[in-house]
């Protein structure tokens, strides 16, 4: 196997949905700035709730890609 370097960063996705929306609306907008988006892993899912209604579903996504130029 080659060597290589991937960068791995956090981000927060939500929805009013379902947590798998949160996750999916994260890696969605990584995958608009970023190439070569390897891997996603939920780090943590959580809820914002309003006057005792859930508001938004809430997913912290950590998403790796690889550094262009390493194979």
């Amino acid at each position: 196997m080659a060597e290589s370097v991937y960068k791995i960063i956090e981000l927060v996705g939500t929805s009013t949905e379902s947590w798998e929306k949160a996750a999916e609306t994260a890696v969605n907008k990584a995958m608009e700035t970023l190439r070569d988006v390897r891997i996603a892993e939920v780090e943590k899912l959580d809820l914002h709730i309003v006057d005792g209604k859930i508001e938004a579903y809430r997913a912290k996504v950590k998403v790796s890609f690889k550094f262009e130029g390493h194979r």
